[in-house]
């Protein structure tokens, strides 16, 4: 850390590129002559779909919008501008879809400036190398990696940390689009290159990434700012509304995680058990003693998926406290006098109810066995080997529940109230996580950086 760099300053867009921010808490960041503006643009939360299928989960036109601030100011001001997990899940296919945004506003905005676009899809040879080796390690409750369950993957990428956004910010990139990334090194990569604490530079990256959300009130649509310095880091929000109080920064230590206290990420963990959070005026934190411990090997993360079918929904709804009382049981035999009919047609597949208003949304987790509603959501859901035999057990699943005799009916019109028409949806392909394991970086890296001009 050079004498003129007593701290540095990152300003976090929002909690995921495309959720948006207030132009307001935007300003008031710059205000504050950042030295770095970042966005971390992904995740699993939403499934394993997105990154088989190759498609955003976030809109094209709220990625723009939010992309546009960025690049705009960014660029003009001279501050480098760092995107982790484009696209959603951060396979080529996502990388590529942001970079066509990206370059839709250099022309409309007339922007000029060194792009570097950073890959993260791993070969599958590469990984069956290690994986005959004995060196793929399963995460936790994940089975071990078995050679067909590589081969039925699809769009394997790795989480990569700090190292290839500082190759690319070492090549003179002032815009920087990652693939699949670590969230925190996205903000941390910069300030650790030069010569920042690495343990406090990744803890406020891990808290940047999702920007407003540790405030309080949290907002995952809002920006915040972080000011990293020589042995802590403050949290400031950007929005008179909000706050962030030693309790909901330490609090967010918890997001997604299991262990509170190591945190663990490409090459290392985070070691918070020395950690301390100390207000301070204007709804300030200030962060103290995060460390990062590197492991004898570095690991990355794996994430791989495999395609499972394709599945057909129909949405419906019952008032009956007859059938309500007695859902489980009509549920049960509707599945079995599906299963029947089918039988003879040899089609194959999962059928499965969701009921709001019983167990939803936790399913057999749910401890709260009494139902208390007096109406019932049911989302009938059936998974198929092609979409005709997905349409096919939903069509035949839906009519059969509609029409099931269960003891004490009165009404024989119909069990269920449907709110569309027509009330079957194709939902397209379905996918599952299959790779989800940690593999050791040995030989050359396996993630390329491309610098491109705009």
């Amino acid at each position: 850390m050079t004498s003129r760099e007593k701290e540095f300053r990152v300003l976090s867009a929002t909690a995921i590129l495309g959720y948006g921010f207030p132009e307001k808490s935007f300003r008031a960041g710059l205000a504050r002559k950042p030295h770095l503006i970042g966005a971390d643009a992904g995740s699993t939360d939403p499934g394993p779909y997105y990154l088989g299928a190759g498609k955003a989960f976030t809109n094209r036109s709220g990625v723009k919008r939010d992309l546009r601030f960025m690049l705009r100011e960014g660029v003009r001001r001279g501050i480098p501008v760092v995107i982790g997990t484009a696209g959603g899940s951060g396979a080529r296919p996502h990388v590529d879809w942001c970079e066509a945004i990206i370059r839709e506003i250099a022309r409309e905005e007339k922007l000029a400036f060194t792009l570097g676009i950073i890959y993260a899809d791993i070969p599958k040879e590469r990984v069956r190398k290690h994986l005959r080796k004995g060196e793929i390690v399963p995460l936790a409750y994940v089975p071990p990696l078995t050679e067909k369950m590589l081969d039925d993957s699809l769009h394997i990428v790795a989480q990569m940390g700090v190292e290839p956004i500082q190759e690319a910010l070492r090549r003179g990139c002032q815009v920087v689009l990652a693939g699949r990334c670590y969230d925190p090194a996205v903000f941390a990569a910069l300030p650790v290159m030069r010569g920042f604490d690495e343990g406090l530079a990744l803890h406020m990256g891990k808290i940047l990434e999702c920007a407003a959300i540790a405030a309080t009130p949290g907002s995952g649509a809002d920006c915040a700012l972080g000011v990293l310095r020589g042995d802590s880091f403050i949290l400031e929000t950007l929005n008179p509304a909000r706050t962030f109080t030693p309790e909901s920064t330490a609090a967010h230590t918890l997001y997604e995680k299991t262990d509170p206290y190591h945190l663990p990420g490409p090459g290392g963990e985070l070691d918070l058990t020395a950690c301390t959070f100390t207000a301070l005026p204007g709804g300030r934190v200030e962060v103290r003693g995060s460390r990062h411990v590197p492991t004898p090997e570095y690991y990355v993360k794996l994430e791989g998926v495999r395609r499972t079918g394709f599945r057909t929904i129909s949405v419906a709804g019952t008032r009956d406290p007859i059938m309500i009382k007695e859902i489980d049981a009509i549920l049960e035999a509707v599945t079995g006098q599906v299963r029947d009919i089918l039988k003879a047609e040899k089609i194959d597949g999962r059928i499965q109810f969701h009921v709001y208003g019983k167990d939803g949304v936790m399913g057999p987790l749910e401890p709260e066995t009494k139902i208390r509603s007096h109406e019932l959501g049911i989302v009938i859901e059936a998974v198929g080997s092609t979409p005709e035999a997905a349409d096919s057990l939903c069509s035949i699943t839906r009519s059969t529940l509609l029409h099931y005799g269960y003891p004490g009916r009165i009404s024989t019109a119909g069990n269920l109230a449907f709110p569309f028409s027509p009330s079957d949806v194709r939902m397209g392909e379905t996918f599952e996580f299959s790779v989800y394991h940690l593999m050791p970086l040995t030989g050359r890296t396996p993630f390329p950086v491309k610098v491109v001009t705009i």
